[in-house]
């Protein structure tokens, strides 16, 4: 047999738990592993508790001995909530709404962050001071200034009172936005743009045949950033456009809803605790779904654009 050398044994488990860098090695690692599954746990739970308890019966959920495994899964909670929320109706609403004002507040973003990156024009550092203290104030402030403004020009109640402010560029967060575009532009080396000034390219050419396809990263990010929040934002979207335009807004009228198609006393179709859980889900599950088919790109595009402007 193969003898060890004792001399070697200290320096290998030095190396397996500290590595050559530190951060390669063992406890580094765990310890990285379990911050991760820790923080992960807290943002999972209130999921994973949702998912797990919507699929409950209504024995299971005054069982205190039932917790993470149903005795029996209850398909006709989903079923119930369907109905509630006006599926599948309700879900294509929402994404044509959200759609339609997530892609408007991206190229207003794009092209506004463009001309702050690559222009210079009188007061800009001003504009541009102005711009971002917009995502200072609270919606709250210019509520009621906005409502003046949209009931004169005759949208109010209608959706252009969401599209209009994304189309300018004074959506909800489009300071962000714009910061987002403004500091990716910024990384462009003027070289580009100069050369093709050189060979007689428009300033429009420039921007859509360069900084465009170069800026991919930046409209995934904003895009995505854009339609998350449009679509959990309920309390402007019920001020301006009204009605329940958006799943969560429907989701805040779930019980009359519900009420409303199963009267209180009807036999085996009470609301309980996992219809309205079903509910929940139901709003949130298309976001879950459009972050899981985009993750990649997202972490992709967040890793070269650098929000920060890094």
């Amino acid at each position: 047999m193969k003898k060890i050398d004792k001399k070697l044994i200290g320096p290998r488990l030095r190396r397996f738990f500290f590595g050559m860098k530190f951060s390669d090695g063992f406890i580094y690692k765990f310890t990285i592993y379990i911050l991760l599954i820790s923080f992960s746990y807290i943002y999972l739970y209130p999921i994973l508790y949702m998912f797990v308890n919507s699929f409950k019966t209504v024995d299971d959920l005054i069982n205190p001995g039932v917790k993470w495994i149903p005795t029996t899964l209850d398909f006709e909670n989903y079923a119930r909530a369907f109905q509630a929320l006006g599926f599948p109706g309700s879900i294509f609403e929402t994404t044509w709404y959200v759609l339609k004002v997530s892609v408007a507040a991206t190229v207003s973003a794009a092209v506004i962050g463009y001309g702050f990156a690559r222009f210079n024009f009188p007061l800009k550092k001003l504009l541009f001071g102005i711009m971002l203290a917009t995502f200072i104030l609270p919606s709250q402030v210019t509520m009621v200034a906005n409502m003046l403004i949209f009931r004169n020009l005759n949208i109010m109640s209608t959706q252009w009172t969401m599209l209009l402010p994304a189309i300018s560029g004074q959506g909800i967060n489009a300071a962000i936005f714009i910061l987002i575009f403004y500091q990716f532009y910024k990384t462009i080396p003027t070289i580009l743009m100069e050369s093709a000034e050189i060979d007689g390219a428009s300033q429009f050419k420039i921007f859509r045949s360069i900084a465009l396809p170069l800026a991919i990263p930046s409209f995934i990010i904003v895009f995505l950033f854009s339609f998350v929040w449009y679509w959990n934002e309920s309390f402007i979207t019920a001020l301006y456009v009204g009605g329940q335009i958006t799943l969560p807004l429907k989701l805040q009228v779930f019980r009359a809803s519900y009420e409303a198609l199963f009267p209180p006393g009807t036999p085996g179709a009470e609301l309980n605790e996992a219809i309205m859980l079903a509910g929940n889900m139901v709003t949130i599950f298309p976001l879950m779904l459009l972050y899981f088919f985009a993750q990649r790109n997202f972490t992709q595009s967040i890793d070269r654009t650098g929000i920060t402007g890094e």
